[in-house]
């Protein structure tokens, strides 16, 4: 397989989109979760990929970026952002070791700039330091525990902002609110800010009649939400290690000072925000909506006083004042079995007053806006309950946040719960319900958590344009371990076909360690894949072969003694354009076995090479990169 270097493919698309209908089309940024503050999952302004081009033959990884540990928030993207005298698409990655990179969004390069943010007398927090959690035995993080909860941009401001966490010199725990300029990684004015806060109330770990903000017990897991000025931001728990509450505050975006403060359950326990890393949702009129976790329900046997709210789906004014919620009538139920209703995230129906929130319970329950209904014994302010994961052996846990997309004429809801099959509901706008049948994928995904995390890509409702993105684990459970992950793609008219998957050509496409509930983001031609393999994965159209030098043909790529017994050679023809020049051999599980730099001055080369004398006898692939875009592959035979 011959590929051209990826900048002359950067070169030909821009020749491509001149002839096409959406050469003036802007390119797209990326700046919060979930595309949008309605949490969507659907970019609706794709314009390369489509259910055409998405295919093993032309589709696959382009580049990969290594970082220094693993990504739980998702990637953002700034277009056309000016960095050190140059113009770059931009792509964000956060790590759990308090790490901020900017990348170029289009090719491989060294980061445009990196952070950490972790002060000088302190170090990052790591799943060890939750020595209540679980018993002492904390899994659902691996390590380092730094950035968790995914940024949010403010491009009028020039800020991404995002929370650091740490332990001092004086075994103190920190959050940290930091603003940091989007063209060179600097604090802006007023960051970072200690994050401490109290509220009124006499519930869990209080003193005095004041509950105190604990930095340790909190968890920084949603997503972090820009409103009106406003940097809003959620905190749950680890492993129902308490007392914790479910938090959420409100920074003023230029002065980073403190506005509003909420607890949900001030007079009692728990009540988590996490919502799968998803963060508050707002509607038309400015209001947040977000989905609590298990914890007290009600006050003075009364379900109904909203002085404490777990186990529901709460709607919120801007300044963090309690408007409406919605409880399921088997809370007790709910809260008795570990099957919390907040694990996932609200997703509004667009241009509707609609909206849905799932449990581990495997429903989504379809809501009004205008009036969510509360508690009552018969779920009466319930438009419609849509059963998500029908399995009767297995958990039925709803993770992934549903998403939305409109194509080829027709509105869609997705989901993909755990151990089950992806499931495709179609919204019927005239009844203001959705259709009692459901399509159903055709992939059964392993028992455990947590099913399949998903967006949709398309250019608007232009048909064969709609594409839903998944990434889920490979095979087992990820809920406590580290497991390989799949990304797959699917025509969103028809979820039962899948158009690509980076299984199908393992050795090219193969992203590494699945990164628990971080969706894929499509933008401008390119998926941007996080992983726990601390590296981001950009697939895309794979450079065409075209205009190619003679120095780049098949016959100046050769792989030999083949087959061998471990000790081989390449020859290979340099070309400056094509910058570092990588050698890497994968076997077939898309395992990466051996990494070499290659000489890169212009001209012929020959490099010799050893396998590990451990490795078995099989086939292997043999690729040579420049900058990281794949340039051409052999597979070698080990006898």
């Amino acid at each position: 397989m011959n590929h051209l270097n990826h900048f002359f493919f950067i070169r030909l698309l821009a020749v491509c989109l001149l002839a096409s209908p959406f050469a003036l089309a802007q390119p797209v940024s990326v700046l919060t979760h979930r595309y949008n503050n309605q949490h969507s999952g659907w970019n609706n302004r794709e314009q390369v990929l489509t259910t055409q081009n998405v295919n093993s033959k032309v589709f696959g990884a382009v580049f990969t970026v290594p970082v220094d540990d693993q990504v739980y928030a998702q990637p953002l993207v700034v277009a056309g952002l000016t960095i050190k005298g140059s113009v770059h698409n931009t792509v964000f990655v956060a790590t759990v070791n308090n790490s901020v990179y900017a990348f170029d969004a289009d090719l491989y390069a060294p980061p445009l700039w990196k952070v950490n943010l972790t002060p000088n007398n302190a170090r990052v927090i790591r799943n060890a330091d939750m020595t209540g959690a679980c018993d002492g035995n904390y899994k659902d993080f691996s390590g380092n525990m730094g950035i968790v909860g995914t940024p949010v941009i403010d491009t009028a401001r020039s800020a991404l902002y995002v929370v650091s966490r740490d332990l001092n010199s004086a075994n103190k725990y920190e959050q940290y609110l930091h603003a940091l300029d989007l063209a060179t990684g600097a604090e802006k004015p007023n960051s970072p800010v200690l994050i401490t806060a109290t509220y009124k109330g006499s519930g869990a770990g209080s003193a005095g009649g004041t509950i105190t903000f604990d930095a340790q017990k909190h968890n920084q897991r949603p997503a972090l939400l820009l409103h009106n000025g406003v940097v809003y931001i959620c905190w749950a728990s680890h492993c129902d290690w308490g007392p914790y509450h479910g938090w959420v505050m409100g920074y003023d975006a230029a002065k980073l000072t403190q506005k509003y403060v909420y607890n949900n359950t001030p007079m009692g326990y728990n009540g988590g925000i996490w919502m799968s890393g998803s963060g508050p949702t707002v509607d038309a009129n400015g209001f947040l909506y977000l989905s609590t976790g298990n914890g007290s329900v009600g006050a003075a046997n009364d379900p109904n006083n909203a002085i404490n709210r777990g186990e529901s789906l709460l709607k919120l004014n801007s300044a963090l004042e309690l408007q409406d919620f919605f409880t399921p009538k088997n809370y007790s139920y709910l809260e008795q079995n570990d099957l919390d209703y907040g694990v996932g995230g609200v997703l509004l129906i667009p241009n509707t007053t609609l909206i849905l929130s799932g449990s581990k319970e495997g429903k989504l329950y379809v809501t009004d806006t205008k009036n969510l209904g509360k508690y009552s014994p018969d779920n009466e302010g319930v438009v419609q309950e849509l059963a998500a994961n029908t399995q009767t052996i297995y958990d039925r846990h709803i993770h992934g946040t549903p998403v939305y997309a409109k194509t080829d004429t027709a509105e869609y809801v997705y989901v993909w719960a755990e151990s089950d099959n992806m499931r495709q509901f179609v919204f019927d706008r005239k009844a203001g319900k959705f259709s009692e049948a459901t399509l159903k994928g055709t992939i059964r995904l392993d028992y455990g958590m947590p099913g399949g995390t998903l967006t949709v890509s398309s250019a608007g409702e232009q048909a064969g344009t709609g594409i839903v993105w998944v990434i889920r684990p490979s095979t087992g459970d990820a809920n406590h371990d580290l497991r390989p992950g799949t990304l797959d793609a699917y025509d969103a008219r028809d979820i039962r076909k899948l158009i690509w998957s980076s299984s199908q050509v393992r050795y090219r496409d193969d992203l590494g360690l699945y990164a628990k509930f971080n969706a894929p983001v499509v933008a401008n031609g390119k998926v941007y894949l996080a992983t726990f393999s601390n590296q981001l994965v950009v697939y895309g159209i794979l450079p065409p072969v075209t205009g190619v030098t003679k120095a780049t043909t098949n016959d100046t790529f050769r792989v030999y003694p083949n087959p061998t017994t471990g000790a081989f050679s390449v020859d290979y023809t340099a070309n400056p354009l094509f910058g570092q020049l990588t050698l890497k051999v994968y076997d077939t599980a898309g395992q990466l076995i051996l990494q070499s730099a290659l000489p890169a001055a212009e001209g012929a080369h020959t490099q010799p090479f050893s396998l590990p004398a451990s490795l078995a006898a099989g086939t292997y692939h043999v690729l040579l990169y420049g900058d990281q875009s794949l340039i051409q592959a052999r597979k070698l035979v080990v006898n």
